[in-house]
């Protein structure tokens, strides 16, 4: 009898272990959600998806508060975002950073309002897109913003933070023990991580393994993944097998070098694009994220970092109006279609069950109908001028590597190139003409595993408000900005 109670415990321990370890993954689990796309799914949708997928966080890269007041009482942690643009009005007048606390933190901070825990002051700064831009105004901005959050009573609560490329930090020809922040930046950085310290904010960073994998051709392949098959590199006595942990113990490194090795890590972008570029494809997406989600259910960190990471996936959905200078897959990063469809199987709480995520629901399109090529005795120039037009003011990013689309027929191309512009038009009439070389159609267009789609019936109340409400703070800003010269 005492043999079968102990088996009993230690089942019972077991599978409490594997519940606890499941739990904590789906708490740390975040993703984040842009909205550069021609129509994007409605916020009600959005909380609905990650509701379904057990998905408990969302980092947007704004705070429209249209869009923020739909997570009130959802259960679901939100980081705000304040674009690159303002950093200079924040850092210059703590009164901005005041007026931005109140029209976009208090304003939330109720009895079953929105659980705001984060807010990200700018993105990325110090990119080299920038030339330096943010350099002088990115840690005044953090400053003020944080100080503003004090002053409202909301310090304890809501934490504001950078996130962070993690080209901030190097180790040369190294290991990932000689990590330190780049030499250019290392003052500042400094300066921001000693306030992260002291005021028990978290350090945000982005890391992409398909970007080492796709910007480096001696990258070894499989060190981008998680399934053991790479080449170990070796670091004194620690042993990495993917470039996740070799990074993120770069910056752990960096971190101690300049007396802040207690400041807590969070991954604020992480995940794999499934098209526009030779490494971008569902199938390596999937293993990818099937790799990273059996890594981080058994919450043991890295070599040099025991604590439990949070992580937030990007991203949500594509967004076929993000800028494509780094690269076509820039509009391809997402788990789920601009739709709310998901591409692949993923489990979430790596389980390995190999489930189809769910799906956004309720989602309502324009009608059926398609735009696509017909031939009408044009000249070559004149069908290379069209398609050029229609692929430079809409999206043929799917037509190019490895993808379904990219294996269409010439003309079924021109015609797929047509309908991206016709439906990023709204299905406006006028923009499935191209010269009399296209027509309206109501049979699906779709061409095997080449989706051509169609657009959204988005909410234009959303949409028109959304413009108003960017111009009203633009003006307020530039007003608030006159009275104080």
């Amino acid at each position: 009898m005492v043999r079968a109670m102990t088996k009993a415990t230690w089942a019972v321990t077991a599978i409490m272990a594997v519940a606890v370890a499941q739990l904590a993954c789906v708490e740390g689990l975040g993703v984040n959600w842009g909205n550069q796309a021609s129509q994007n799914l409605h916020p009600r949708n959005i909380v609905q998806m990650l509701q379904d997928n057990n998905i408990t966080k969302i980092k947007l890269f704004d705070a429209d508060a249209w869009v923020v007041k739909h997570f009130a009482g959802t259960g679901i942690e939100v980081m705000l975002g304040i674009p690159n643009l303002h950093l200079a009005s924040l850092a210059d007048r703590y009164n901005h950073a005041k007026a931005w606390v109140k029209a976009n933190l208090t304003r939330h901070i109720h009895q079953g309002g929105v659980d705001i825990k984060y807010v990200a002051v700018g993105n990325e700064p110090f990119l080299s897109a920038y030339n330096g831009s943010n350099l002088q105004t990115i840690f005044p901005a953090l400053w003020n913003i944080q100080k503003a959050i004090n002053e409202v009573g909301l310090g304890n609560k809501i934490k504001a933070t950078i996130p962070q490329n993690a080209d901030v930090y190097d180790s040369g020809t190294k290991g990932p023990s000689a990590g330190d922040f780049r030499a250019d930046i290392r003052v500042t950085m400094k300066q921001i991580v000693q306030f992260l310290r002291d005021n028990n904010a978290p350090f945000v960073v982005n890391i992409y393994p398909f970007l080492s994998l796709s910007l480096n051709p001696d990258f070894p392949i499989e060190f981008a993944f998680f399934s053991g098959g790479a080449q170990p590199v070796q670091d004194g006595s620690i042993t990495y097998n993917n470039v996740l942990d070799a990074n993120l113990d770069t910056l752990v490194s960096a971190l101690k070098k300049a007396g802040c090795g207690s400041v807590p890590i969070i991954v604020g972008e992480i995940g794999w694009p499934t098209d526009g570029d030779k490494y971008a494809s569902v199938e390596l997406a999937k293993k990818f994220y099937d790799g990273f989600f059996n890594k981080i259910a058994t919450t043991k960190g890295t070599p040099l970092y025991k604590n439990y990471i949070e992580y937030y996936l990007f991203g949500l959905t594509d967004e076929n109006l993000k800028s494509i200078a780094p690269g076509d897959f820039e509009r391809h990063w997402g788990i789920f279609r601009y739709d709310g469809q998901p591409k692949f199987a993923v489990d979430f709480l790596g389980r390995n069950t190999n489930k189809m995520p769910v799906a956004a629901k309720n989602v309502k399109y324009l009608e059926k109908k398609w735009c696509v090529y017909v031939s009408n005795g044009e000249t070559t120039d004149e069908l290379s001028a069209n398609m050029d037009y229609a692929c430079t003011n809409g999206d043929c990013t799917a037509l190019k590597y490895s993808s379904p689309c990219s294996k269409l027929s010439n003309s079924s191309k021109v015609s797929y190139a047509f309908n991206m512009f016709f439906q990023m038009m709204y299905q406006d009439v006028e923009s499935c003409d191209f010269g009399g070389l296209a027509k309206i159609v109501t049979k699906n267009a779709t061409v095997g595993n080449c989706l051509f789609p169609i657009a959204l019936d988005i909410d234009w109340a959303w949409s028109v408000a959304a413009d108003v409400r960017f111009t009203v703070v633009v003006v307020l800003l530039v007003l608030l900005l006159l009275l104080e010269l």
